[in-house]
């Protein structure tokens, strides 16, 4: 009788492991998968590019300084009175018509415009690398929800077959009861555990749930069968080495550094304020009298020299302004590069906690494994207790699901060694997608091309195409 109650108790256990090895194997999508949709589909990367897009267009702004501006004028004017004088009153009215043209170009004004546009540049080179750094952070997100839906699901999978066996468990507990074998305090303690497993699975298929919605969000759909990804990212094992790489290519440097150097610019850009300019300036105009015979031509063209002599000390104030945002940028360049670096050595020691926590749980689940099955042989001999069983039973389970984590953490670490350093983008991964180019919009924009030129129209359909996607 034992042995026939123990072999159910045994066959349970085996689909505990056949049950984990079938779900292992049935799962179809790949990190790779995820993570290309989390790219193609993500609103915050959008909204980026566009920001990128708006900063391109400060730079045609800047370079429509140095084009001639012209504008025109028209009024309809209606004029009338009464004159008196020695002769008698006379009355005056007419109607003219008056349509004017002007134009400025700028000759010299010390560089300034021209330092503008430098300025306008290196933010523009700025903003691309902060849509690098977004772009880390989308797939950085996707990545650990992937391997959060991976740790939940193999949770809840160890946790029904760990549910099977309780169930077993009690069935066996309740036919020796019957025979006299043991005590109702036995059952009871298996029907408590039993009790136990199901309150954590209903915990383990919620966590579940809520990782599958940070899925959604994170790679803009439901997970499908989500396989275990394959070997882990290619990493330096010398975090000193990782440190300098990151220093030199992450996009957060890189940003930080040319931050700093719009901001130099900017102070010549307001120390040139403070000095006159040379504009040529042209005017056209013409009047007509409606119903009269009065007309009038006038042109001109000129040099116009100009430049402030006292502004309140506005100007001053700018420059000392500038001095003090270089210095703010120069400071936000040696705060990112600490974090930079600090980020860096943070991820290894993830990473190689968690190695050694896969270590230690390989171990564990093997010790535990033994242990259980000792136990269990013992129990049939009546050597043990059913609650000597069901305790080494809840170790074995703790094991396997600490091992599952562990190993679901040290994918989540490899991966932020990558966005520490500056390597976490779709091209650094070959994800297969296609990149989204941040020149080419810059390319079509950056000579400041007006709505009907040929690079206009075509800017036009770049526009129009950016609208339906």
């Amino acid at each position: 009788m034992k042995r026939a109650i123990w072999v159910k108790i045994g066959v349970a256990g085996l689909a505990v492991i056949v049950g984990l090895s079938v779900s292992a194997t049935a799962r179809a999508e790949t990190l790779a998968d995820a993570l290309a949709d989390a790219y193609e589909h993500s609103g915050l990367l959008e909204q980026n590019r566009a920001l990128l897009r708006a900063a391109d267009e400060d730079v045609a702004i800047a370079v429509s300084g140095l084009r001639p501006i012209i504008n025109w004028t028209a009024d309809l004017t209606r004029s009338f009175g009464r004159n008196r004088n020695a002769n008698g009153t006379v009355n005056s009215d007419s109607t003219d018509v008056n349509v004017g043209i002007t134009g400025q170009l700028l000759l010299y004004d010390f560089g300034r415009t021209r330092l503008q546009i430098e300025s306008q540049k290196e933010l523009v080179l700025a903003t691309r690398q902060g849509l690098i750094s977004v772009e880390q952070q989308v797939l950085q997100r996707a990545v650990a929800a992937f391997m959060n839906v991976r740790r939940n699901s193999e949770v809840v999978a160890i946790r029904k077959n760990n549910l099977r066996l309780l169930t077993e468990e009690l069935r066996a507990a309740k036919d020796r009861f019957e025979v006299g074998e043991v005590t109702r305090t036995d059952v009871a303690q298996a029907e408590a555990r039993l009790a136990n497993a199901r309150s954590g699975l209903a915990l383990a298929e919620g966590d579940l749930v809520q990782s599958i919605e940070e899925f959604r969000a994170a790679v803009g759909r439901k997970p499908g069968n989500l396989v275990p990804p394959g070997r882990l990212p290619r990493l330096s094992g010398d975090v000193e080495a990782a440190k300098a790489v990151a220093v030199r290519r992450h996009p957060d440097m890189l940003q930080a550094q040319h931050n700093v150097a719009a901001a130099d610019l900017n102070i010549e850009v307001a120390q040139a304020a403070m000095k006159p300019t040379v504009n040529l300036t042209t005017r056209l105009s013409a009047g007509e009298e409606i119903g009269g015979s009065d007309y009038t031509r006038n042109g001109s063209v000129g040099v116009e020299i100009g430049g402030p002599i006292y502004q309140g000390g506005r100007l001053s104030a700018a420059t000392r302004q500038a001095m003090a945002q270089r210095d703010a940028q120069r400071g936000a360049l040696h705060v990112v590069r600490h974090q930079v670096q600090q980020n860096v050595g943070n991820a290894y020691a993830n990473l190689r906690a968690a190695q050694a926590a896969t270590v230690a749980g390989e171990e564990g689940v093997r010790a535990a494994t033994v242990a259980f099955r000792g136990v269990r042989e013992e129990a049939k001999l009546g050597a043990r207790t059913t609650l000597d069983v069901l305790d080494t039973e809840q170790e074995l389970l703790d094991a396997r699901a600490n091992l599952v984590s562990a190993q679901v953490d040290v994918y989540i670490a490899a991966y932020s060694v990558l966005a520490a350093t500056g390597e976490l983008t779709a091209k650094d991964l070959n994800l297969g997608v296609q990149t989204y180019d941040p020149t080419a919009y810059y390319n079509l924009v950056k000579d400041a091309p007006v709505k009907r030129s040929k690079q206009g129209k075509k800017l036009d359909r770049v526009l129009r195409a950016l609208g339906k996607n």
